[in-house]
């Protein structure tokens, strides 16, 4: 996949997006030191390049009755797309799922679920995790705390931009 390289601006504008998302494209310019149309045009470029790929409210869990994050780590056999395919589908179509990601090591998915309780979580397991025919083992980590970085630095390039 070739990544899409950024201007030093571009480089500001995402990190100013990533704090606060919901800047007017006035304050947006002026914190980047740009003109409003040109800020504006660039933020839509980043948006039809991908860079930018949506604008979402971070929820408090506990706020929304779901106050237990849990991880759990799966592993299937066979191994095939459609076994792949099935799994990720019906995972992602339960509301408890937060996010599922595949991985490379001893398991093939670590699937993130936000739960009302020890009860919910047992029902989401059997009924969408380990009733899947080609489910063959899991794990299960109840997170105590979880911490997110709000912003994510664009690696530079060999130029240092």
């Amino acid at each position: 996949m070739v990544q899409p390289k950024l201007s030093p601006v571009e480089m500001t504008l995402v990190r100013l997006l990533q704090k606060n998302a919901r800047m007017t494209n006035k304050d947006l310019a002026k914190a980047a030191g740009i003109a409003e149309s040109t800020c504006l045009e660039k933020v839509r470029s980043l948006q039809q390049r991908g860079v930018i790929r949506g604008w979402h409210a971070e929820v408090d869990l506990a706020a929304i009755g779901r106050p237990i994050r849990v991880l759990i780590s799966v592993r299937l056999q066979p191994k095939t797309t459609e076994a792949v395919n099935r799994f990720q589908q019906e995972v992602l179509a339960a509301d408890e799922t937060l996010s599922v990601a595949t991985v490379a090591g001893n398991d093939d998915f670590i699937v993130e679920v936000a739960v009302a309780d020890v009860d919910h979580l047992r029902s989401f397991l059997f009924e969408h995790i380990t009733n899947q025919p080609h489910v063959t083992d899991t794990h299960t980590l109840l997170v105590y705390d979880y911490r997110r970085k709000s912003v994510i630095e664009p690696v530079a390039d060999d130029d240092g931009v």
